[in-house]
């Protein structure tokens, strides 16, 4: 791709960041767009059809790269360093991460990524708890996977303050002892 095509979709990019902070994407116009990248509609309307064409896409690249983590992980992966792949992906994306999980945008699902997390995970859980149904398999992998996004919506609504390490080692502390070995971590339980 051409380095002012890269640039272009950059600045209209950054600029859809910007007012995402103030307002929801359907409020959002692309004459607001065009102002603040200062191009012209024409230059918007080679690229996308539309803010909503411009969300989408944004939310298909993110999926994608995150996707891209998520499928070249080892398959002996530890919860800890497949959590710190995931997380460190959101680190290289904070800004357009922080819009995605804003509870007042449009931009929210993520089918597609939750979907391959949770049966990775699933896989995990059976591989390492033998003796366990599929249905106390579903149980654990629905507890401890929304579990898990919780955490990390937390963290994200915290503006990232803890450390990547902290955050992945909490979740696989949750994810294979419980609650009590993490409230009770600094005592002999």
């Amino acid at each position: 791709m051409d380095r002012r095509v890269k640039y272009t979709k950059k600045i209209i990019k950054d600029s859809l960041f910007e007012l995402l902070n103030d307002k929801d994407l359907k409020k959002i116009t692309v004459s607001e767009i065009c102002k603040k990248a200062d191009i012209n509609r024409a230059t918007f309307y080679r690229y996308y059809l539309d803010v909503y064409d411009l969300g989408n896409k944004i939310k298909d690249e993110f999926s994608s790269e995150i996707i891209y983590v998520i499928r070249h992980t080892d398959e002996d992966y530890s919860v800890s360093l497949f959590v710190k792949k995931i997380l460190s992906t959101f680190l290289d994306n904070k800004e357009l991460v922080k819009i995605l999980f804003n509870e007042h945008n449009n931009l929210y699902s993520f089918d597609d990524i939750l979907e391959i997390t949770y049966d990775m995970c699933k896989n995990k859980w059976m591989s390492d708890i033998v003796g366990l149904t599929d249905e106390d398999i579903e149980y654990a992998t629905l507890y401890i996977f929304n579990g898990s996004l919780g955490i990390i919506n937390y963290w994200i609504k915290n503006d990232f303050k803890e450390d990547i390490d902290s955050i992945s080692k909490m979740i696989e502390t949750l994810s294979y002892y419980g609650i009590k070995r993490f409230i009770y971590k600094n005592r002999d339980v």
